[in-house]
């Protein structure tokens, strides 16, 4: 660890330390979390040609204000974001998706995201953290992860792994685009359901509500009838599953989800939709498709093909 640190300025909302997160915890009870955007963390991270797995920093709707400690370092934001760079008093608009450089004393103001949730910030050779079950991710719920599994707050230190850069000048035009549905599977409890459920659930619209953060997020919409039972016995949860409490309205679980839950589950989100979703911001309007297995298969890898070309072409 060097000595070159940012010094939090303001800490912004749930600015925390994210990477790919945790494998195999869930039968722990601890999930898997990381990175929510998983494209745009990793873009964040090609860019300053890190390893793809170091810790970025991850922030919703408003985030920090940092000011450099000592050293220099080459830095990139990913997202929909807006932010200024501050050098001798003089304020210049930052750009997403291209390199740029921070001295002693230099500042940067990340101050919103643009019709989006989350943004990343990552430096070269990454920031200091905090490793537990092979990962730094932090997880606010379960108070695992570096910074003693705590959001930045105000007057705190974020140290960087390097004291010097090198210059790396990097650029990819990038549009975080949005899809028109967001598609799902069954899930296991699907005919729970009434016919009337179903129908309302892939055919109307849904509203994210004000109640979402990393560990869920909950719409408003038609009532999902429940003619069986609206709660069962507590079973195993992952990223993506969709479930109905007894008054109806979804619940989408995120990244630092519960791992056992008793509500019954309608449906998950495939892995190919997930960044998308989670980039909804309150009041954006969703809408449910259903496909079968082999489809989502299909998906993932095209998503997965389409990220490395992205992460190719960043030289």
């Amino acid at each position: 660890m060097s000595k070159a640190f940012f010094e939090i300025l303001r800490p912004g909302i749930n600015s925390t330390l994210q990477d790919l997160g945790r494998n195999n915890m869930n039968h722990f009870g601890i999930p898997f979390s990381g990175a929510i955007d998983k494209r745009n963390y990793l873009i964040s991270n090609q860019l300053v040609s890190n390893n793809l797995n170091k810790p970025a920093l991850e922030f919703a709707y408003q985030g920090p204000h940092l000011k450099l400690k000592f050293g220099k370092v080459t830095c990139a934001i990913t997202g929909n974001v807006a932010f200024n760079i501050i050098k001798n008093n003089k304020i210049e608009e930052g750009e997403c998706y291209k390199t740029f450089e921070l001295g002693p004393d230099d500042e940067i103001d990340i101050f919103s995201t643009n019709k989006s949730v989350y943004g990343y910030f990552s430096v070269n050779d990454g920031f200091v953290g905090d490793s537990f079950w092979n990962s730094c991710s932090v997880n606010t719920k379960a108070k695992i992860g570096s910074n003693n599994g705590e959001k930045f707050s105000k007057g705190e230190k974020i140290f960087l792994n390097n004291l010097e850069c090198v210059s790396n000048n990097k650029k990819i035009e990038y549009i975080n685009s949005k899809i028109e549905y967001i598609r799902i599977l069954k899930g296991t409890n699907f005919d729970y359901f009434s016919d009337k459920a179903k129908k309302n659930f892939f055919e109307k619209e849904f509203i994210v509500s004000k109640l979402a953060d990393r560990m869920g997020m909950r719409l408003e919409g038609p009532t999902i009838e429940n003619i069986v039972n609206t709660n069962i016995k507590s079973e195993g949860l992952i990223k993506g599953v969709i479930q109905v409490p007894a008054d109806g309205n979804p619940i989408i679980m995120l990244s630092d989800h519960g791992t056992i839950g008793g509500y019954p589950k309608i449906g998950v989100v495939i892995s190919a939709d997930y960044d998308k979703l989670a980039q909804s911001t309150p009041g954006s309007k969703i809408k449910f498709k259903l496909i079968d297995l082999l489809e989502a298969e299909n998906l993932y890898k095209i998503y997965t093909m389409e990220t490395q070309n992205i992460l190719n072409q960043i030289k």
